[in-house]
């Protein structure tokens, strides 16, 4: 490991540590924290401010926006709001990813309450949404109560990326990314409510995550004996990246974040996640056919499976894409492709910072 990762490993366990220390079981009153972290979020941060506003009128309750330092109309939003609204508050987030914002907000306002809320900027939430997440914690005595996601898009493309992300041709059969049935226990979902002091106990989002981290956080909170209950009396309204561009970042971080989280945890990948491990590594593969067409059958494996799949997804679904729908294959081979660059890259730095702490040990002796 470098000095500088060092650097940012202990600062980000000096973090967590901090957070665990943190003593709030003298001072917690029944109630509920909302957190949102936004960035340059001009054209949505009212609305979501004034539902959240309207869903705990007869709540007590702090509503935070942690802001990464929105450049746009956001802060000024944000003030008008603040001064209309005695339980709205603007936190200035330093760090600017949206776990530090989080943490910080239940470092500074969490110890009033007994639950925190995340509420995501980028998506719609039904009527009694947080209400519900609270009946839910108390009736099944969850520690923490995820969510499933119902993602839609608004135009086209973006309804083409949505069909993918809801198939198990995009999500692989992900609890969270479907509707339940009934509701039950996880070790992993979309982060909605979450008793504060389980939170605090665990330490916290850990801060070098800038993907997954959710996921990372439920694996300590399950490995400490915490309870995930994944609720089918609600959920949430998501929508995706609205171009494959913005989907193959966002995959590529997801990919990477996965990678961090297995060797954190010393975990071993589940199925659905070992198989499009192999995509990146195929396409390299394939970049040497001109030397043996035997190196592109690999690629072609997946290439192809991927789009029999597709239309076998598309020519089950109801949509009003229309032909589009037949295109299902695309974003979702963008998912793979990405997810699995992401993946392997991550496993690449990690063996270079290895070998490099290796190095420095040696030359200390």
């Amino acid at each position: 490991m470098s000095h500088n990762q060092s650097q940012s490993t202990q600062h980000n366990d000096s973090t967590q540590q901090e957070l665990a220390t943190q003593n709030t079981a003298d001072s917690t009153s029944w109630g509920v924290l909302v957190v949102i972290p936004c960035l340059n979020e001009e054209a949505y941060i009212q609305g979501i401010v004034e539902y959240c506003v309207d869903e705990l009128a007869d709540t007590p309750s702090t509503i935070v926006v942690a802001d990464g330092g929105s450049k746009d109309r956001t802060l000024s939003i944000l003030g008008d709001l603040t001064a209309k609204y005695s339980n709205v508050t603007i936190l200035n987030n330093v760090k600017k990813i949206q776990s530090a914002g989080v943490n910080l907000a239940v470092k500074e306002y969490g110890a009033s309450f007994e639950y925190f809320v995340r509420i995501d900027v980028h998506a719609d939430y039904p009527q009694r949404y947080i209400q519900t997440l609270v009946e839910q914690a108390e009736t099944q005595s969850a520690d923490s109560v995820v969510v499933s996601m119902d993602t839609r898009g608004k135009r086209p493309i973006q309804s083409l990326i949505a069909l993918a992300q809801n198939s198990a041709l995009g999500n692989g059969g992900s609890g969270h990314r479907n509707a339940q049935a009934s509701g039950q226990w996880v070790e992993h979902g979309h982060h909605a409510l979450m008793k504060v002091q389980a939170f605090l106990n665990v330490g916290g989002y850990d801060e070098s995550f800038s993907h997954n981290e959710d996921a990372e956080l439920d694996a300590r909170l399950t490995h400490q004996g915490f309870r995930i209950w994944l609720t089918n009396q609600t959920n949430l309204i998501y929508y995706p990246r609205s171009n494959f561009s913005a989907l193959a970042k966002q995959y590529f971080g997801y990919g990477s974040g996965r990678c961090k989280n297995i060797i954190k945890h010393r975990t071993k990948p589940r199925l659905r996640q070992l198989v499009p491990v192999f995509v990146f590594p195929s396409a390299i593969l394939a970049l040497l056919s001109p030397v043996h067409w035997i190196f592109v059958i690999p690629f072609l494996t997946w290439f192809s499976a991927s789009l029999a799949a597709g239309l076998l997804v598309a020519s089950k679904t109801n949509t009003s894409l229309g032909a589009l729908k037949y295109a299902i294959a695309l974003p979702a081979m963008t998912m793979h492709l990405a997810w699995s660059a992401g993946f392997c890259i991550q496993v690449i730095r990690h063996l270079s910072a290895h070998r490099r702490h290796e190095r420095e040990i040696g030359h200390e002796h």
